[in-house]
């Protein structure tokens, strides 16, 4: 596992180390997605589900797929994880596609935001041309972020209630 960590402050202060997420942190990873909303698993799977599978979240590590990178985020000195976010890249490695879960008790903090940014300068540090999302359309909150950060909007092909958002990496 790298040894690269980042440290963020958000808007409201709170102070966040980041750091790749390995195979060694599913039982963390689990951990977080208990304090997740049963709302913002669904956004985060676009799937009703209660608690997230060891499948998804070893899909979430990137085990088998070398194009995956997770993060997880913690409360700065704490050892509890207060976020996720995924970068995954196409085979071309020309578009990556994020997600990011927050805990509940997390949110309205800014640590999307940072979060948001973090993967933005990864993915541009890949070599990235696209960052994108797809958004579930009553996903607001995740929607009105991506926008203020420079993500442009289209219908998502072929499913009515997702939006596809995305941003140049490109000058």
């Amino acid at each position: 596992m790298s040894e690269q960590k980042w440290n963020l402050v958000t808007r409201e202060g709170l102070q966040v180390s980041v750091r790749p997420a390995g195979i060694d942190d599913e039982t963390l990873l689990m951990e977080l997605f208990d304090h997740v909303s049963p709302q913002d698993l669904r956004f985060r799977f676009l799937s009703a589900i209660k608690h997230a599978s060891r499948q998804q979240i070893a899909e979430l590590i990137g085990v088998g797929h070398g194009a995956v990178q997770s993060y997880i985020a913690f409360a700065r000195n704490t050892t509890t994880p207060i976020a996720t976010a995924v970068l995954a890249c196409d085979g071309e490695k020309r578009r990556a596609e994020t997600a990011i879960s927050v805990r509940s008790d997390f949110k309205g903090h800014g640590l999307g935001w940072g979060l948001l940014g973090l993967m933005v300068q990864e993915a541009k540090r890949h070599g990235m041309e696209k960052i994108e999302s797809i958004e579930d359309r009553s996903n607001y909150d995740a929607v009105e972020l991506e926008q203020n950060m420079g993500f442009k909007i289209k219908p998502y092909p072929d499913d009515p209630s997702l939006l596809l958002l995305s941003k140049s990496l490109v000058a």
